[in-house]
């Protein structure tokens, strides 16, 4: 292979472990604040890329302006579903094993809810947009402009979201409650406020995620799960409520698909990610990338 292609191949990984990456942040800090482990996770990105399209072409709206509308739209309703459902289920649950078994049901039925609302409202059908789609040429490898737009976005929100975590007082607390929620309510951290936000900035995050599969790739009403079962693999790969950890198993996962299928046959994509989560289980299950403990 020239080097323009190898710069192809593996920008083509990067771009695609971006968008992991930003889905599984978004569920890495719902499971890791609050073990909710809501597997109707990307059928929030679904219905974040459906509302994108129905803005283009309906109404002519830009899809980088609804990268903002996105978020903001699929975090109120997070949070509306978050007061609905997970936080009575938190106040009648006797403890937490209970209430990560019965907010896993909630979350199955949240998932039948969205794809067929989604069914509905726009039928089966693959939709798409044409957006950014000319070429541009850098170092002998030719990208199109979205795939490349996509990219810098997705680490772009993944970053912030990052650094909120690590450097305000908001994320001193959110790292503080996942450590442990009853020494983060003795010092007199809000739970009641933080949990519906958090699970709200989820939701919210995958709605962007969705938003920027738009505009590259088609969608329908089916594309959520697949992605789903990617960002448990990428919290695997990264170490649960590690969120520097979910950033680079995402970008890793992408690379090793990308390089894999060029290799192999492209439909044993699935087989690759699925060899790679087990290999993680089994050899280092705490995650590439979180710190090891010390035996006592």
């Amino acid at each position: 292979m020239s080097p323009g292609a190898w710069l192809e191949l593996l920008t083509s990984g990067l771009i695609t472990g971006g968008i992991y990456a930003l889905v599984a942040l978004g569920l890495n800090l719902q499971y890791g604040l609050m073990r909710i482990l809501n597997i109707a996770h990307g059928e929030f990105l679904m219905l974040g890329a459906y509302l994108t399209w129905m803005a283009q072409t309906s109404f002519g709206l830009s899809p980088l302006l609804m990268v903002p509308v996105s978020f903001l739209m699929l975090m109120a309703l997070g949070v509306v579903i978050h007061w609905l459902c997970f936080r009575r289920l938190n106040a009648t649950s006797p403890n937490l094993d209970i209430f990560e078994a019965r907010g896993l049901m909630v979350a199955f039925g949240l998932m039948f809810l969205v794809q067929n609302f989604v069914n509905w409202m726009w039928g089966g059908d693959l939709r798409g947009y044409d957006y950014l789609t000319e070429p541009i040429k850098f170092g002998g490898a030719q990208f199109a402009g979205n795939k490349l737009l996509v990219f810098a976005l997705a680490l772009a929100f993944a970053a912030a979201m990052i650094v909120l975590l690590r450097q305000t007082l908001l994320g001193k607390g959110v790292r503080g409650l996942m450590q442990s929620q009853i020494g983060a309510q003795l010092v007199g951290i809000n739970t009641r406020m933080l949990h519906p936000l958090m699970f709200g900035i989820g939701l919210g995050l995958s709605g962007v995620a969705g938003c920027l599969l738009s505009m590259a790739y088609t969608i329908s009403p089916s594309m959520g799960e697949p992605y789903t079962v990617t960002a448990l693999i990428v919290i695997t790969l990264g170490g649960f409520g590690s969120m520097g950890g979910a950033l680079a198993g995402g970008l890793l996962l992408g690379l090793v698909e990308a390089i894999g299928m060029h290799y192999t046959n492209p439909s044993l994509k699935a087989l690759m990610s699925y060899g790679v989560f087990i290999g993680v289980l089994l050899l280092r299950p705490e995650g590439l990338f979180a710190s090891r403990r010390r035996k006592a």
